[in-house]
């Protein structure tokens, strides 16, 4: 048990003197800059649109909805 303490202390130990990582570049100065101009405008398009509404027909007997979707048929 104290030899499992003493390897977790000293993988700590060896982590918090490890040398600091450079850092990360700066990539907003290096990001294109767009220009809107150009670009076309983007209109608002519904979700819903084109949608038809296709609610139950009611209850069918089973047996002939099961005839109909048979590989047989």
């Amino acid at each position: 048990m104290k030899t499992h303490l003493l390897m977790g202390a000293s993988a700590l130990t060896l982590g918090a003197c490890a040398y600091e990582p450079a850092p990360l570049p700066n990539v907003t100065a290096q990001q294109a800059v767009t220009n809107t101009a150009i670009s076309s405008p983007i209109g608002y398009q519904s979700p819903l649109e084109g949608y038809t509404y296709r609610g139950p027909t009611g209850p069918r007997d089973w047996r002939s909805v099961n005839q109909e979707q048979s590989e047989g048929n």
